[in-house]
Formats: C-alpha cells, structure tokens, sequence
C-alpha cells in the first residue's frame, strides 16, 4: 500500500548542523524516542509514530476510532485501564492496538512492531464516524468494490450479497462491513497458502446478526454479520474476519 508520508525529505539530505539540527525523528520525538506532546490537540487528529505508517485517532465519541493511512478499515478501539495508570484501546480480538498514558503519551502496537512505537501528534484530521444515512446507489458502489476487491485477490469472482433489505439508516454498517470482509479476504490473500485458503470462500453475505461476528459454512459461504443497534461498533474487524476464514 502507498502510504502518505510528511514531505520533509529535505531534512533528511541536509546536514544537521546547516539546518540547525532538525530532523524528522526530533521533530517529532524529541531527542530520547519519546512522543512530544500537543498540549491542543483535537479530538480527531493525524498521529505519526517513530516507526510504521501514520494514522488517525478519533476520540470525538465513543467508542474510539483509528484508521491508518492507506487503509479503508476503520478500527474500533475499546479503552480498558492499564497499570500505572495507562488506558490500553484493543481491537474486538482482545488485542491491545494502542496505550496513553495518563501524562498524554502515546505508544503504537502493531504486527511490524509488537513491542510498540512512540507516537506524535502531527496535525488536525477529518472525522472517522459513519454516515448517519447512506443511500442505495452509495451502497452498491461499496458493495461492487468490495465483491471486486476480493475477486481480485482470490482470482475469481466472489460475489457479496446483503441477505436483509438496506435501509438509509443501515446502509452505512452494510457498507462497512463489506469493506472490512474485502480487506480480510486480501490478507489471507497474501498469506503463503491464501490462494488455497480462499477457496473455501464462495460467497460473502452480509445479514443482521445478534452481535457482531462472522461464520463460514461448508458451502463456502462467509457470513458476516451486523449489529445496526451497536452504531459503529455493529460489525467485526478484517481481524476478526480473517481468523474465522483461516481457522
């Protein structure tokens, strides 16, 4: 993925001292790897970690919404308390995604970076919420992306499929789950034996469910299910998505 980066490239060629001993890092991070703190920072605002692709934080709500720079996924974060007095946000499987402290650190976890990196606040960014109404035409275009999307990475046509009629209210959550469901079939896609994997997957339909999750049937259809009444948090990550397809 093409991932949008800070244009501060000069910084990097120009010797430290002819511009003053300004880089990147300690722009951002100060001199000991440590984020430096925006004491206005917004309630949704771009972050850049000292290692890995930036991202934004949404704490405009509950709950708390991250996406990463060149990424569709909109992650769902759950505050938990953690020692010390940090706040630790995990995703639906449990996994911790981001910790603040309560001094206003912030440290990034991800697969690149299990151990976690320094995060920055970098500039104000654009609301992560879902649209309150969406309408049919809006709706298909995210489903026929997301049915094309997942072809693609399964070399064949997978067809995506909403078992219960949309409404302007609902539109939105359908939407979104059928991206996540795209994303989570290109990872597995990528995997050394994704191809083979995918074939279990025939077809994706997308139905109203009591929680948020997913199932795959002998048949080959994957279904994905999605809480209206939840808001935001009615549909399951590409996570969650992806385990249930390679388990």
């Amino acid at each position: 993925m093409a991932y949008a980066w800070l244009m501060l490239g000069l910084l990097f060629c120009a010797d430290p001292a002819a511009a003053g001993g300004v880089n990147l890092h300690s722009m951002l991070f100060g001199g000991h790897g440590q984020p430096q703190q925006h004491p206005d920072a917004p309630p949704v605002g771009r972050y850049q970690p000292e290692r890995g692709e930036g991202f934004v934080l949404d704490q405009s709500g509950t709950p708390t919404l991250l996406r990463f720079e060149g990424s569709p996924e909109v992650w769902v974060l759950r505050a938990q308390p953690g020692p010390r007095g940090d706040t630790i946000y995990r995703n639906d499987m449990g996994q911790p995604v981001l910790r603040a402290t309560k001094l206003g650190g912030m440290t990034l976890f991800t697969l690149d970076n299990p151990d976690g990196s320094a995060v920055a606040y970098d500039g104000e960014a654009g609301s992560l919420r879902l649209p309150s109404i969406m309408s049919a035409s809006v709706l298909f275009q995210h489903m026929y992306q997301a049915s094309v999307r997942s072809s693609h990475a399964a070399q064949r046509v997978i067809p995506f499929i909403s078992v219960d009629d949309a409404t302007p209210e609902t539109a939105s959550l359908i939407a979104d789950s059928a991206t996540v469901t795209a994303e989570a079939i290109t990872r597995v896609s990528r995997l050394a034996n994704g191809h083979v994997t995918l074939t279990r997957v025939v077809k994706v339909l997308l139905a109203k469910g009591r929680k948020p999750d997913a199932q795959i049937n002998s048949g080959g259809a994957l279904t994905v299910f999605y809480t209206p009444e939840a808001g935001v948090e009615g549909r399951p990550s590409s996570e969650r998505i992806f385990h249930i397809i390679v388990k």
